[in-house]
């Protein structure tokens, strides 16, 4: 058995040559899982508070704390906007979570929430220079029920302690209400990442994919599977960069929408929903193989799969399809699958796939974009401005089907569009401040270099430990068992 390196990159050849595809896409899902448990018991998680001031000296306390900070604190009550200048709120992001839609587990409680809220926060630092603290609230009452209002209430009070909030795995469809009030209230951008992230990089990924199938953005069909806050917000936002909604279908657990939806109509929680009801499916489609005939484009954010998506219903699709099946931690269907049944290109969420399709493209450096021009919120424009340069970023250094979209160690991306969403910002008149694009592209490099530097010479340095191999090796041989 071939031992799996510490910077995994040799995953695709650790597996016994006997494997099949399938059975080493369950192998990689079980060993992950597996290495994720033992290194966040080994680290104690993933995050800490450092420093960013130094210690010079022992009156270097009484400048940092009192009697010194004392002016700090009247500097900020006389005028607020000097807290971005005088603390770190302006590249200060909250994590914010009630732990109630959790990738595809579900609702894990407020503090099992933490292992991905604590993952954003180390890739806001890493890929975006951001600072970001992890906040998992509850947001249930007394007879257990979740409340929207506890989170806006929670979200509105703790503002003025961050540059940017970052909401998180919040269920439907009280993430819609919680995400729209807030906006509205909060002085600050608030940012919805299961929704306006994932929609961002989606539309990305769908602009590449459809220039190399040769297809017009406002004549595909697209279907969707799921009408979750992800497929919702990715709808919307392909509308409004040119798609055309009479030519798309949505499905949710029901049934497809379309205007003889009235539980929805009825529902006013579900006025999102609602509204594509009255743009999407004029016809009325109710089956999913008979939308899926002829389909240009599948966006599927489900139920995990793999067999939530058939193979005979990617057969029915047009030519050079497009399957974007980014449910979590497993695929609708697995990209071999898709493309063995002829899509043209498949995408998912994760990355030990080709052309993965993941927020994590996206919130680092918009979010990096909005603080630096000290954004009162993040517009649809914004994430429309992100997402055209993640595709434009893509096709200056070559795109192909199994290479549509920027993968996360491709550290350019990150101050590029950083400073696109700046400019946007500027644009769209949501800025406190303004700077030049080469400004703002300079400050990002900068502040994520630093983050980069740091990591690696904490490591170098033997402030992080290195995982043992036994880790590796352990979490390997426990997948293969499993499978086999």
């Amino acid at each position: 058995m071939t031992k799996v390196n510490l910077e995994l990159d040799n995953l695709d050849e650790v597996f016994p040559s006997d494997f099949s595809e399938e059975q080493k896409a369950k192998a990689k899902t079980l060993f992950l899982k597996k290495l994720a448990e033992d290194s966040h018991n080994f680290y104690g998680g993933k995050i800490q508070t450092a420093p960013k001031a130094g210690v010079f000296g022992f009156n270097w306390f009484n400048v940092w704390y009192t009697p010194g900070v004392s002016k700090i604190s009247t500097t900020i009550r006389d005028d607020n906007d000097r807290s971005y200048e005088l603390s770190n709120r302006g590249n200060l992001v909250a994590v914010v979570s009630d732990s109630t839609r959790v990738l595809g587990d579900g609702d894990v409680t407020p503090p099992g929430g933490l292992g991905v809220m604590e993952g954003k926060a180390f890739l806001m630092k890493y890929l975006g220079g951001v600072d970001a603290v992890p906040l998992c609230i509850d947001s249930r009452n007394e007879e257990g029920e979740k409340v929207a209002d506890t989170i806006i209430e929670f979200v509105e009070r703790v503002q003025h302690s961050f540059g940017a909030i970052n909401l998180e795995d919040i269920s439907q469809p009280k993430c819609y209400k919680v995400l729209d009030a807030l906006q509205e209230k909060c002085n600050i951008p608030v940012w919805h990442d299961d929704a306006q992230g994932t929609a961002c990089v989606t539309l990305a990924g769908l602009t590449n994919a459809l220039k190399l199938a040769d297809k017009e953005i406002s004549r595909a069909k697209i279907v969707f599977l799921g009408a979750g806050a992800s497929n919702t917000t990715i709808a919307r936002i392909i509308i409004s960069a040119g798609g055309n909604p009479e030519n798309m279908i949505m499905f949710d657990s029901t049934g497809s929408l379309d205007t003889d939806r009235r539980d929805l109509e009825e529902n006013p929680d579900f006025y999102r929903k609602w509204e594509l009801c009255q743009k999407t499916n004029p016809d009325k489609v109710k089956d999913f193989d008979k939308a899926m005939e002829g389909a240009d484009v599948l966006i599927a954010l489900s139920k995990p799969g793999p067999d939530t998506v058939k193979p005979e219903s990617i057969s029915l699709m047009a030519d050079k399809s497009i399957v974007f099946t980014c449910a979590n931690p497993v695929p609708e269907i697995y990209p071999y699958a898709a493309k063995e049944a002829g899509a043209f290109i498949a995408a998912t969420g994760r990355g030990d796939f080709p052309n993965q399709v993941n927020n994590s493209l996206g919130f680092p450096g918009i979010l990096k974009g909005a603080l630096m021009v000290r954004a009162r919120k993040v517009t649809d424009n914004m994430a429309i401005a992100a997402a055209e340069s993640l595709a434009k970023f893509a096709e200056k250094r070559g795109i192909n089907p199994n290479n549509i979209v920027p993968t996360m160690d491709e550290a350019g991306v990150f101050p590029y569009e950083a400073a696109d969403v700046a400019m946007q910002a500027i644009k769209d008149g949501v800025a406190r401040i303004e700077m030049s694009y080469e400004e703002a592209y300079d400050k990002a490099k900068k502040d994520i270099e630093y983050a980069r530097s740091m990591s690696k010479s904490l490591t170098d340095e033997g402030f992080i430990d290195r995982p043992p191999e036994k880790l590796l090796n352990e979490a390997l041989a426990f997948a293969i068992k499993e499978v086999e």
